[in-house]
């Protein structure tokens, strides 16, 4: 009985010591204090608006269905999302990671073993323990149940247990980040397509003015109105707009094939059925909201945050391997010499108590190396994270400054077009009455072709610009 009691009172003065140094553990980590504008540089936002009235207002909370509109793309994206190879690999590392935090979960509870052993052993007659008379072996019978359990102190299990949340956080966020960035891909890649057609529509029917063209001249050469160089030139001009057009096929071609690979497939060709010019390319639906929301809406930015909070948490672990572990283990069972008396109770029942401290001496000074190793690990994670979430605001600057710039962009090449246009018709009036030269016409059909293909460039600019500011936003996972 006094026996036990030391045990106990060893006990009591472990968990005591347990309760007492539990203060101890590694400190809790707090997001990093980046520093932040008030406003984007080129929004709309005032300082006052940015810390008021758009607080909590972003485009990166509007789906991505409801942000496109065109039926077409967003039936593109769900196939996108529910094939593309590298988001599904994502996903796979997502659910990998979920169960190693569920394990992580397992190291609070003891170590459980249960046992049970039958020996027959024959010592030698000439040795320290003969066997008695009449007896060929002993025999021996034990069933057991035993547990350990490391109490979390230096908060050793409680970091680990962190670190592996941080991680599973992190490759969640890092889903999202693979979802936005190919839902903007699929977007551009979509954009790209309708412009390419569109400039095919354009070219074709360039070409076949220039070919209006090219018969006026051939019947005025006939006439002898001008000599055989303006048609030699204008069927070059014929030439290479039919020239232009096999390059043009071949883009589609290929851009057809990028797009049906980031939806999962084989390459095939792709239906559009919207055209480049009826999409609407404004932004007035566009709220950028305050740089702050990019904490909480950017998966990018958020996936470094993980990162951090998880190399802070397996700072604390690696610290925490410096200072002694303590266990309790227990043991309870029973044993015997003879199978009869194996569950004779109480006579065969056994039973184990024990406390332990363990204190790293010789591997200390390599312990202490880790623990410097995973400090420094945490510094760089957090300055990743600084660096990730001064991006995050650099591109949402540079995609608005796009979009402001390319909207007036577009407006003046409106202009131009108009006036192009117009000239393109009477320079052809005037060379049908004799009042132009053909060189007039070339020049003047030249010009305003180079004004529409500018506008389909610069309308599928105005597109790609918004998907842009939308993705930097932290649009499209929803």
């Amino acid at each position: 009985m006094n026996d036990y009691r030391m045990k106990m009172k060893g006990l009591l003065l472990l968990f005591s010591l347990a309760g007492i140094t539990g203060c101890a553990s590694y400190a809790e980590s707090s997001r990093s204090d980046v520093p932040l504008p008030d406003a984007y540089r080129h929004s709309g936002l005032d300082a006052s608006e940015g810390s008021a009235g758009a607080a909590d207002s972003s485009a990166a909370r509007v789906s991505y269905a409801e942000f496109f509109r065109d039926p077409q793309l967003v039936k593109l994206l769900g196939d996108a999302i529910e094939h593309n190879h590298d988001l599904l690999v994502a996903i796979k590392t997502m659910e990998s990671s979920r169960l190693g935090l569920g394990q992580s979960k397992l190291a609070y509870l003891p170590a459980v073993q249960l046992g049970a052993e039958v020996s027959s052993v024959r010592p030698s007659d000439k040795g320290s323990s003969p066997l008695a008379a009449g007896k060929e072996s002993v025999e021996e019978y034990t069933a057991s149940f035993g547990a350990s359990w490391e109490l979390d102190v230096w908060g050793k299990i409680r970091n680990s247990e962190k670190a592996a949340l941080a991680g599973y956080l992190a490759t969640v966020e890092a889903e999202k980040a693979v979802r936005t960035r190919l839902v903007a891909d699929v977007a551009d890649g979509y954009y790209n397509l309708l412009a390419l057609r569109h400039r095919q529509e354009v070219l074709t029917s360039s070409m076949e003015l220039a070919e209006q063209t090219l018969s006026m001249l051939q019947l005025q050469y006939e006439a002898g109105l001008v000599n055989s160089l303006g048609v030699e030139r204008q069927q070059a001009v014929v030439a290479a707009r039919r020239s232009s057009l096999f390059e043009l096929q071949r883009l589609v071609t290929v851009q057809e094939n990028a797009l049906s690979v980031l939806c999962g497939r084989s390459p095939d060709m792709v239906e559009t059925q919207a055209s480049l010019l009826s999409l609407d390319a404004g932004t007035g639906d566009l709220v950028e909201g305050v740089p702050a929301l990019l904490l909480r809406n950017r998966p990018d930015v958020k996936q470094a945050e993980m990162e951090l909070m998880r190399a802070h948490a397996e700072a604390g672990v690696a610290a925490a391997r410096l200072y002694p572990s303590f266990t309790i283990s227990a043991e309870w069972g029973v044993n015997a010499l003879r199978e009869s008396d194996w569950f004779s109770f109480p006579g065969s029942v056994f039973s184990f108590l024990q406390g332990a401290v363990l204190q790293p001496v010789f591997q200390r000074g390599e312990l202490k190396t880790a623990a410097s190793q995973a400090t420094i690990e945490r510094d760089k994670e957090e300055i990743r994270f600084r660096q990730a979430v001064v991006e995050a605001v650099r591109e949402v600057s540079d995609a608005l400054a796009g979009v402001q710039q390319l909207d007036a962009r577009e407006n003046e090449t409106l202009q131009q077009l108009k006036s192009l246009r117009s000239a393109a018709e009477n320079a052809l009036l005037l060379f049908q009455s004799g009042m132009a030269d053909y060189l007039d016409v070339i020049s003047a059909q030249d010009a305003a072709l180079d004004a529409e293909l500018s506008l389909a460039d610069l309308r599928r600019s105005r597109l790609s610009a918004r998907t842009e500011l939308y993705r930097a936003l932290g649009g499209g996972w929803q």
